[in-house]
C-alpha cells in the first residue's frame, strides 16, 4: 500500500493547472511584476528550537520566498475546498497562505533532518559536499540519493508524465478539429485498477536510467526519443499536431507570466525557468516524503511487535464494537453496503429469529454477482400486455406459463461494445504468446477464431515489477464473443454471437474451468430442472391460501467444486476461490445488463430476512447463499434470466479467528488487508501529529514574515 504523504505539494503545480487558470482574471488583471512580489518569507533557522538542536545545519536552510503567484495558483487549485460555504474570500486567502507557510516550514525541517542523517552515516564530508553544491535542485537531488537515484528518477517521471498528459489534452482537441475520425460516446463500467500504475513505478532503461521523456514535437523532444511514452501517445499523433498542442500550452503559460518568449527558447522545455521551478517543487515534495518514510519505518515494525499484539487488539476492539452495533439485522444490512478492503465486517448477527429458509436451516447473509440476460423490447411489450391480462383475470398461472415461453426465446450477446466504440477504445487483437506469459492455452475463445481482448496494459504488463496493477477480481482472458470488423473511420462493426440461457451456462462453465485450468476435468456442477417449460401450476398452499411458489422459478442450480472457501481469502489471488470469482465477475462485465452490480466490492448484499429485490431473485439468491460461496442459481424474473453466483457468506453469530503469523504478508488475505488498514490509520495519526509538532515548533514570529500590503488586493476581492 502506498504510504500517505506527510505534506501536500509545496505549491500548487502550474502544470496541473494550465487548463484551470486559462484566462483567469486573478492572474490576467495583475502584471508580471505584481505577481512576482514576495508575500511571505520563511526561515526556520531563526527559531529557538533550531538554534538549540540543529544549529550545525543552518547552512541547509535557505529562506523560502512565497510569491503572489504561488498564492493565486494555490487559490485556483484549492480555494473551493477551503473552509465552509460561508468562508469569505479573504479568509480563504489567509488560510491558503498559512498552508503555504506550513509547507515551507516542513520542507526546510525535512531537508535539515535528511542532511543530519546523511552526516550521521557518512561523516562531516557529507555536509561539506552539500554546502559545495550551488543550486537547490542539486542539493535536493543529493539528499535523495543523487540524480540517478530511484527517488529522483521517480520524481522526474511523475513530472514528465504530468507535462505529457497536459499536452495530450491539447493535442486531442487539435486532432478532433483536423480529422474527421469516429468519436465514440458509449460507456460501460470498467474493472477496478484499470490503467492504475504500480506504486513507485517508473520506466527503466537497461542500465537503470529513466526510459521516459517529454514529447513536444520540437528537436530534442520527438516521439522517437520519448521512451515508453510512445506506447501512451495520443492516437493519430503527428509532429505537426503535437507542435500545435505544445504551442497552445505555451500560450497559456505566457499569458500568465510563467514563461517569457522574449528571453527564453520556448522550444527547449526543460531549460525553461518554469520547468526548473516545477522540478524543484516536486523534489521538495520528495524530500518531505523521504523524511516521512524514514520516520515511519520504525513505527511500522512496532505494529507487528509482541506477536502482533497491537493489530490483534485493534481487531478485538473492532469485533466487540460490531457485536454491540450489529446485533440487529437492519444495522448489519446497512454495514454490508460499506464492506470493502478497508471496511471490515468481523461479526454477523444470529439469524435464528429469521424464517427457516428451507424448513431446516435459518437464512444467511451473503454477497452475490448477478448476470442478467434480459427480455428484448418486443418481449417486454408482450410481458406488459400479459401483466394487464393478469390484473384483469387474476390468473397467476397463466401469466407465468406465458412468461416461460418468452424466457425460452431470450437471446443475449456480448455487451462490451462500448469498450470498442466508446470514448476510449480498450480493445486489442490478442496474441497467444503475449497473454500471461504465453503458453499454448492462449485465451478463452481463441480456438474458435475470437481475437479481441481488452485492457492490454493491465493484462500484459502487470507482473511483479512491471508498470500496471492487475485488475481486481477480473481475469481478463475472456475474448469478445463474436466477429469484429474495423471500419475506416476508426469505429468497429460488431456481430455478437447469440446465447440462450443454456448457451450462457455453457460459457459460464467453460470459462470457469478454463481459468481454474488444473486439468482435472470439469469443476462446475450444473443441475437443470427437467420439464421446466412444461409447468402449468406455480402455486402452493400456505394456511389454506394459494401463494406463488418461487422455488418453481429455479431453472438451474450448481456449484464450483474444490474451492476450499475461506472468508479470509476473498482477494487472495493465489486461491481457486478468487480465480473462480474473477471468472464470474468478468462474465458479468461481458453479459449482464444489470450494470449497477459492476465493480462493486463483492456484488449485491443479500439479507437473511426480507429484501427489496423481486421475489424470484430474492428466493434464488437466498437459496444459493444458504448453500455457501461458490454456489449459483439461475432463476426467471420479470426482467429476464438471472444467473446468481455467491461470492461471500456469513454464518449468523460467527466470528473469524485471524492467523496473523501465517497470513499477514499474503496480499489479499483478511489479515493482510486489516494490517494495511491499521498501518494506514496509525501512520496517518503519526504523520498528522508529527506535522503539527514540527509546525508548532518552527512556525514562529521569528521565522515567518508576511507582507500583507502586497496581497491586500486579493483579500479585498470578495468585498
Amino acid at each position: 500500500m502506498k504510504k500517505k504523504s506527510l505534506a501536500v505539494a509545496a505549491v500548487a503545480s502550474c502544470i496541473a493547472l494550465t487548463s484551470a487558470f486559462a484566462g483567469c482574471s486573478l492572474v490576467s488583471t495583475n502584471n508580471k511584476l505584481d505577481m512576482e512580489q514576495i508575500v511571505a518569507t520563511v526561515d526556520i533557522s531563526k527559531a529557538d528550537k533550531f538554534l538549540g538542536e540543529l544549529s550545525a545545519y543552518a547552512s541547509a536552510v535557505k529562506p523560502k520566498e512565497i510569491t503572489k503567484r504561488d498564492l493565486v495558483m494555490y487559490y485556483i487549485s484549492y480555494g473551493s475546498s477551503v473552509g465552509g460555504s460561508d468562508t469569505s474570500t479573504k479568509e480563504k486567502f489567509n488560510l491558503l497562505l498559512d498552508g503555504l507557510i506550513d509547507n515551507a516550514v516542513l520542507i526546510q525541517y525535512c531537508t535539515t533532518q535528511l542532511l543530519a542523517d546523511k552526516v550521521a552515516s557518512e561523516g562531516n564530508a557529507a555536509l561539506a559536499e552539500y554546502n559545495s553544491l550551488k543550486s537547490d535542485i542539486e542539493k535536493y537531488e543529493y539528499l535523495l540519493g543523487g540524480a540517478e537515484s530511484k527517488a529522483v528518477l521517480s520524481v522526474k517521471y511523475k513530472l514528465y508524465s504530468a507535462v505529457n498528459s497536459t499536452i495530450d489534452n491539447y493535442e486531442k482537441t487539435v486532432i478532433e478539429e483536423e480529422d474527421d475520425e469516429y468519436v465514440g460516446t458509449d460507456t460501460r463500467t470498467t474493472p477496478t485498477n484499470l490503467n492504475t500504475e504500480q506504486d513507485d513505478y517508473y520506466p527503466k532503461t537497461a542500465d537503470g536510467g529513466l526510459d521516459y521523456f517529454i514529447y513536444t514535437g520540437y528537436a530534442g523532444y520527438l516521439l522517437s526519443g520519448s521512451g515508453v511514452y510512445k506506447d501512451d501517445a495520443v492516437e493519430n499523433t503527428r509532429r505537426a499536431t503535437r507542435v500545435k498542442a505544445y504551442t497552445k500550452y505555451l500560450k497559456n503559460l505566457e499569458d500568465n507570466y510563467l514563461v517569457d518568449g522574449s528571453k527564453e527558447d520556448l522550444t527547449d522545455f526543460i531549460s525553461l525557468e518554469y520547468f526548473k521551478t516545477e522540478y524543484k517543487t516536486q523534489l521538495e515534495s520528495g524530500i518531505v516524503n523521504e523524511y516521512y518514510d524514514k520516520y515511519t519505518e520504525s513505527k511500522e515494525e512496532e505494529l507487528k511487535s509482541g506477536n502482533y499484539e497491537y493489530i490483534n487488539n485493534e481487531y478485538l476492539e473492532k469485533l466487540n464494537a460490531q457485536k454491540e452495533n450489529y446485533s440487529t439485522a437492519s444495522t448489519f444490512e446497512t454495514a454490508m453496503g460499506d464492506m470493502s478492503s478497508s471496511s471490515f465486517l468481523l461479526y454477523s448477527p444470529d439469524t435464528s429469529d429469521s424464517d427457516k429458509f428451507d424448513g431446516t436451516n435459518y437464512g444467511k447473509f451473503g454477497f452475490v454477482y448477478n448476470i442478467l440476460l434480459p427480455f428484448n423490447a418486443k418481449q417486454n411489450a408482450t410481458l406488459t400486455e400479459l401483466k394487464s391480462i393478469l390484473e384483469a383475470d387474476d390468473d397467476d398461472n397463466h401469466y407465468y406459463i406465458e412468461r416461460n415461453k418468452l424466457l425460452k426465446e431470450i437471446e443475449t450477446e456480448d455487451q462490451r461494445g462500448a469498450w470498442f466504440n466508446g470514448s476510449t477504445d480498450y480493445s486489442f487483437k490478442a496474441e497467444k504468446d503475449k497473454i500471461y506469459g504465453g503458453g499454448t492455452a492462449g485465451y478463452f475463445g481463441s480456438e474458435s477464431g475470437r481475437e479481441y481482448l481488452f485492457f492490454e496494459d493491465n493484462l500484459t504488463n502487470s507482473a511483479e515489477g512491471e508498470r500496471y496493477k492487475k485488475l481486481q477480481a477480473y481475469d481478463g482472458r475472456y475474448s469478445y464473443n463474436g466477429k469484429v470488423y474495423e471500419n475506416e473511420d476508426g469505429s468497429y462493426a460488431l456481430l455478437g454471437n447469440k446465447l440462450t440461457i443454456d448457451g450462457m451456462l455453457d460459457e459460464f462453465s467453460a470459462y470457469i474451468n478454463y481459468v481454474l485450468g488444473d486439468g482435472t476435468g470439469s469443476r462446475v456442477n450444473i443441475n437443470k430442472t427437467s420439464g421446466y417449460y412444461d409447468k402449468t401450476d406455480f402455486m402452493k398452499k400456505v394456511d389454506d391460501k394459494d401463494e406463488v411458489d418461487y422455488s418453481l422459478f429455479l431453472y438451474a442450480t450448481g456449484n464450483v467444486t474444490g474451492l476450499d472457501f475461506k472468508r479470509s481469502n476473498l482477494l487472495n489471488s493465489t486461491t481457486d476461490q478468487y480465480k473462480a470469482m474473477s471468472a464470474v465477475n468478468e462474465l458479468q462485465f461481458a453479459y449482464t445488463t444489470d450494470t449497477s452490480v459492476l465493480s462493486q466490492y463483492a456484488g449485491y448484499s443479500v439479507s437473511a430476512y426480507d429484501t427489496s429485490y423481486i421475489k424470484e431473485f430474492e428466493y434464488a439468491a437466498k437459496y444459493a447463499v444458504q448453500k455457501g460461496a461458490g454456489n449459483f442459481a439461475v432463476c426467471a424474473g420479470d426482467y429476464g434470466w438471472h444467473l446468481i453466483y455467491v461470492t461471500y457468506t456469513f454464518d449468523g453469530g460467527d466470528t473469524y479467528t485471524p492467523d496473523w503469523a501465517n497470513n499477514i504478508e499474503t496480499e489479499g488475505t483478511f489479515e493482510n488487508l486489516f494490517y494495511e488498514w491499521c498501518k494506514s490509520n496509525a501512520l496517518a495519526d503519526v504523520s498528522t501529529n508529527r506535522r503539527e509538532k514540527i509546525i508548532n515548533e518552527y512556525n514562529k514570529d521569528s521565522t515567518v514574515t508576511k507582507y500583507q500590503k502586497r496581497y491586500q488586493d486579493l483579500l479585498d476581492l470578495g468585498n
